[in-house]
């Protein structure tokens, strides 16, 4: 058996597709969970309550934690840390390994323009802080060798079924597709790296099932085409048919939209992402597997392809 928690988001819905592959058993955990496979085993679970994570948890082989909680800063505090403790002792007492799917926000700003598995944490962000603090958490478990876990960290990413966590459909590929303006963060000239879900799914996939994978860092496979938000806006335009239109938004402009739209308030502090270039290197999981992660090119055209079919 293996189990995904935080089932039902974009990388736990790709993840899902893929662990067929590795298992017969495959158990989809969060409060309102859906089959994507006909053989999935349902567990609705309230992750916060620690009672119901431990049954979520009992009798897996592997756990996947995937929660993708509302991209709130009190949410986050209130709820990261104790969650992360949950899972931990649901898989200590059961002997469950642990693959933590993680972002990059705990790392120094100054890495960002090319960040590799070995960046300094250094958050620069209150909500860096809490995935700086949950990461040391679980990694202090795995040094003391309580645990067998490891952490498979990815760029900000994009994809089929997103279900509205993605920064480049909801801001770009969305408006332009209605024949409105893309909205960009920050210069357009910037560098912006994006993980592809369906290879974030596979690759988080193939490290849960590999011994040697276990008591480390690993960046999820990422083409290594380096686009700017130019250019992600050009394709995407080009794809759809219509011309290239967009507009940049300054941090003032966040600022003030956070006034009247909460959820733009929570992306002020997250602006260093884009004021400078940011790459996101994967080169040692590719080092280490035999992986082609998907082209810019062609993750767009089947966003895109998605959208178009859905307007």
């Amino acid at each position: 058996m293996q189990t995904i928690l935080g089932a039902g988001g974009a990388i736990g819905i790709e993840l899902a597709k893929t662990l067929p592959k590795y298992t017969s058993q495959v158990r989809l955990v969060s409060r309102h969970p859906k089959k994507v496979n006909d053989s999935d085993h349902l567990f609705p679970c309230d992750l916060t309550d620690k009672a119901q994570v431990a049954k979520a948890i009992e009798g897996s082989e592997i756990a996947y934690l995937t929660v993708g909680l509302p991209y709130d800063l009190k949410i986050w505090q209130s709820t990261w840390p104790s969650l992360m403790q949950n899972v931990i002792a649901a898989c200590k007492d059961h002997g469950t390994k642990l693959v933590f799917f993680d972002n990059i926000y705990m790392y120094d700003p100054a890495s960002i323009p090319h960040v590799t598995e070995e960046a300094p944490v250094s958050p620069a962000s209150k909500k860096g802080m809490i995935r700086a603090q949950i990461a040391d958490m679980l990694m202090e478990e795995v040094k003391q060798g309580h645990l067998k876990a490891l952490i498979a960290r990815s760029a900000d990413f994009y994809g089929p079924d997103n279900g509205g966590s993605s920064v480049l459909i909801e801001m770009v590929v969305k408006p332009l597709a209605k024949g409105q303006k893309a909205n960009w963060l920050g210069t357009v000239d910037h560098k912006h790296t994006f993980t592809y879900t369906p290879d974030a799914g596979k690759a988080t996939a193939m490290l849960g099932n590999n011994a040697d994978a276990y008591g480390q860092v690993w960046h999820l496979p990422t083409t290594s085409e380096t686009w700017t938000g130019r250019q992600w806006i050009e394709e995407t335009a080009r794809l759809l048919g219509v011309k290239p239109k967009y507009r940049t938004v300054s941090k003032f402009v966040v600022r003030l939209m956070g006034l009247f739209t909460p959820v733009m308030k929570e992306f002020v502090e997250m602006y260093y992402q884009y004021d400078r270039d940011y790459v996101f290197d994967s080169s040692k999981f590719m080092r280490r597997y035999d992986f082609l992660p998907t082209s810019n090119q062609e993750g767009l055209k089947k966003v895109v392809e998605e959208i178009k079919a859905a307007f």
